[in-house]
């Protein structure tokens, strides 16, 4: 497994909100998030894209988990009433890239959390996330990552 920490700094972004059992609604709030930035010529090649899952399923009933997809933006972006916007704290995280499929996510959701605890590091109370960006986006591969402080 590919890991490694990385300090992020804060980011702006743009979302799309789904509420609900996380599975298909993801995909669906991540193609509005997508349109929506395509329409703005906010996806370029150096886009950076999240989908953040802001509760945890194993103690929020699945009709209340929020997922978020969300992409960076500028400070000085001017943003319409079509979209939310939030920030994204910047912090330590243990960064995992995989490749995007099923089978992959899930093996390193299950090895990432043992391998946070051998390296000393705990987990920190933000929300976890995978990431993407232009090239990972075209090749099928994405980042988790998770909040960790010493």
């Amino acid at each position: 497994m590919n890991i490694k920490v990385e300090t992020l700094p804060k980011y702006r972004v743009a979302y799309v909100r789904q509420v609900g059992p996380y599975g298909s609604g993801n995909i669906q709030a991540m193609e509005k998030l997508k349109e929506w930035a395509k329409e703005r010529n906010l996806l370029a090649e150096s886009a950076i894209i999240f989908g953040i899952s802001q509760d945890n399923p194993e103690t929020t009933p699945p009709e209340n988990c929020r997922y978020d997809a969300c992409i960076v933006i500028s400070d000085d972006y001017q943003i319409d009433r079509s979209i939310c916007e939030s920030e994204l704290s910047g912090g330590k995280y243990v960064i995992c890239k995989v490749k995007h499929t099923a089978e992959d996510i899930r093996r390193a959701w299950a090895e990432i959390f043992p391998t946070i605890q051998q390296s000393g590091y705990q987990i920190d109370n933000k929300p976890i996330f995978e990431r993407y960006t232009g090239d990972m986006i075209n090749n099928d591969f994405c980042e988790i990552g998770v909040p960790v402080k010493p």
